[in-house]
């Protein structure tokens, strides 16, 4: 019992916050002074933005950075102001200048955010304190939050990968039943496709999450701590690769299912694999050893399926692929050791990211504005509203704001219901005058909930935030009940310029960025295949480029389901997309399978692996072009995406059958691209002649 509660993960994440927050005030509390100790435990949101406790292996090296960015953020409002400097050209000379963070790696770009929100809560100090007092706090309790997260990863020095490798297990499980369960229901793919696709996209994700956790965490230097769990990761991507191959025949399927009781079977197998992926995944998360594990049943009755009807292709592949499955969660062992490490990321220096940052294309220059003219216009609003200090108005547009449309109105609508609501209970609270030792208790309680259900339910946890902020402001001044309404008000007016800005302030919609998405696809799936039918074929390279397809069709799929919830999207245009979506998760599936038979050297001889290589990048390239320039096409443009002549005839290998169906998804692609180009907007971004590649 107690393993389940000290080593889940919401448990662990909220008891570890509420510490770091709450041990300062009682710390105030014990000498006497309970105001500095509750100012010192804001300082950790900062902190908490940066990602200063993401377990990394520069870890003190990057909470040095953020202490020198904080401190030189509230020094540089705090002189700024007392020259008579605007602070709506504070705020956005400092955006732009901490911009450049983005432009060196994804982990650098959470400064940006974090400093402003620093310099923005600096402005409840000013004047209150000297100039050096506000410093003084982001100092120490920067080094305060940096210690104690050192010291409780140190202690569960191997959890947050551990964490993610559960739900990589329990997501792996998930998608398996739910590929298998129905079989007769996968023959539609339009109404079968969309719920694999998104727990793909899932596994995907967390495949990805755990890559760069193997990075950050140095995983190579730490052999003995780790070495157990680079096993379970790759065990991992033996079973991905494996649960997401497809070979497509959704006619052989149904005769199979008509003329035996495959259906059972397979699904026996598939909750079989569930089930047994559900324990392992507890069993990572709780630190236990795995039982004995066999499945010698639901694959004997498979093989006799693929025994008594050799002439269809569908038991052979169920039970070719539930068998390594089978192998792999019997033995706990990869089928083949990758080098995890071979495609690591590294973050780019300083001055060619400021070099790329200065330029117009730049990503990160156009977020780092929006959020400065988004500033500016706060504060410009809080001049005319006579607020001295509009730093609520200015902290709600820096915690509402996400890098895309779907997630600033996700966390705008919760922002401002959990406020209200938050608000309200705080207004009623307050009138009861409670005791300050049983405040502060009711404020722990609080923290600690809100924490435990922030992961899942960000509004639910708004709620209880806004009531302790209510009571800090309460403790610190004694007029946390006047300032209610105003509160109130400036929250809701955070939220509207947050989303005002992100419609109009130079959004990027995903609609039109779906062409260069889907090339870009289509590049990572001509080089995998490049890669499959080569000569020598290694497995760590063949590892390496099939996760690159999946991420770049995930990257794909998430801009198609962001574009569906954008305003103003074309219909027509997007449901064209999506169908050339599906095709392309079919290829992926293609691919994967593929590359367990490159892997087992089950391949075609040099001339005939040549000559489909040659099929299938003309095939490709075709359907670039067709995605690349601005033309319609022609009206008497035949597809001829078909085999070589010499390769249509007899019977195919495994590796011909995938190619084969890989050729039949683009002509279908290449003709739905033709026909999506006509229904797209005719305005903005989607007017562009040609393709911009991304820098």
């Amino acid at each position: 019992m107690w393993r389940r509660l000290i080593y889940h993960p919401e448990v662990n994440y909220a008891l570890r916050q509420t510490l770091v927050l709450c041990l300062p005030v009682v710390v105030g509390l014990i000498f006497g002074n309970l105001q500095l100790g509750l100012i010192l435990s804001l300082v950790p949101v900062c902190c908490n933005i940066a990602g200063l406790d993401t377990p990394h292996k520069r870890f003190f090296k990057r909470l040095i950075i953020g202490t020198s960015l904080f401190a030189l953020s509230s020094l540089a409002v705090q002189l700024l102001l007392l020259n008579a400097v605007p602070l709506a050209a504070i705020l956005p000379g400092m955006a732009l200048l901490l911009g450049v963070t983005a432009e060196i790696s994804a982990l650098h770009a959470r400064l940006l955010p974090a400093s402003l929100i620093a310099a923005i809560f600096t402005l409840s100090l000013v004047g209150n304190m000297p100039i050096w007092q506000p410093m003084a706090l982001y100092t120490l309790g920067t080094i305060w939050y940096g210690l104690f997260n050192w010291f409780w990863l140190w202690l569960w020095r191997e959890q947050p990968l551990r964490e993610t490798l559960s739900l990589l297990y329990r997501e792996l499980a998930d998608y398996c039943e739910a590929k298998y369960s129905m079989l007769t229901q996968h023959i539609d793919p339009q109404t079968a496709l969309p719920p694999l696709l998104t727990r793909q996209q899932k596994v995907v994700d967390l495949i990805s999450q755990c890559y760069q956790q193997l990075h950050m965490l140095s995983a190579s230097s730490h052999q003995s701590d780790y070495k157990r769990l680079r096993r379970v990761f790759q065990v991992a991507l033996d079973l991905q690769e494996h649960i997401s191959v497809s070979l497509h025949q959704p006619e052989e399927v149904q005769k199979l299912v008509e003329q035996s009781h495959a259906e059972a079977v397979i699904r026996w197998n598939a909750m079989t694999v569930a089930a047994r992926l559900r324990t392992l995944s507890d069993d990572i998360l709780y630190h236990r050893y795995p039982g004995r594990f066999s499945m010698e049943k639901p694959l004997s009755a498979l093989e006799k399926i693929a025994s008594q009807h050799p002439d269809n292709p569908v038991g052979q592949f169920c039970h070719y692929h539930f068998n390594r499955i089978a192998r792999v969660l019997r033995t706990q062992r990869p089928l083949y050791v990758r080098d995890l490490m071979a495609d690591r990321q590294r973050r780019q220096p300083l001055w060619p990211a400021l070099k790329n940052y200065l330029s117009l294309k730049s990503s990160a220059l156009r977020t780092a504005a929006r959020l400065g003219v988004m500033l500016a216009v706060a504060s410009l609003l809080g001049a005319a509203l006579h607020l001295p200090k509009p730093w609520w108005i200015l902290m709600t547009i820096m915690f509402v704001t996400q890098n895309g449309y779907g997630a600033t109105r996700v966390r705008i609508l919760h922002r401002a219901g959990g406020t209200i609501a938050g608000l309200l209970i705080a207004a009623g609270a307050l009138h009861f005058h409670v005791a300050e030792g049983y405040t502060l208790l009711g404020m722990l309680i609080i923290t600690l909930a809100s924490y435990l259900i922030i992961r899942k339910s960000y509004g639910w946890a708004t709620i209880g935030f806004t009531i302790t902020a209510v009571y800090t402001l309460q403790l610190l001044s004694l007029n946390g009940e006047e300032m209610i309404m105003t509160r109130l008000i400036d929250t809701l007016l955070g939220c509207m310029i947050a989303f005002g800005g992100m419609v109009w302030l130079w959004p990027q919609w995903q609609s039109g960025l779906l062409r260069q998405n889907a090339h870009d696809a289509l590049e990572k799936d001509q080089t995998a295949i490049r890669l499959i039918l080569s000569n020598d074929p290694q497995p760590g390279p063949l590892a390496y480029e099939r996760m690159q397809v999946n991420q770049a069709h995930n990257a794909l799929y998430n801009s198609l389901n962001q574009a569906m919830q954008e305003p103003g999207f074309n219909n027509r245009y997007l449901a064209d997309m999506k169908l050339w979506v599906t095709h392309s998760q079919y290829i992926v599936e293609h691919i994967n399978a593929m590359t367990t038979l490159a892997r087992e050297h089950n391949m075609l001889t040099p001339d005939l692996a040549q000559r489909w290589l040659q099929s299938c990048e003309i095939a490709i390239q075709r359907c670039q072009q067709r995605l690349e320039y601005d033309a319609p096409g022609k009206a008497g443009e035949v597809n001829i995406l078909e085999p070589p002549e010499a390769l249509a005839h007899g019977p195919l290998s495994r590796v011909e059958q995938h190619l084969q169906r890989i050729l039949g998804h683009l002509s279908a692609m290449l003709t739905i691209s033709s026909v999506a180009w006509r229904q797209r907007p005719h305005h903005g971004i989607w007017l562009s002649r040609r393709l911009r590649k991304s820098d």
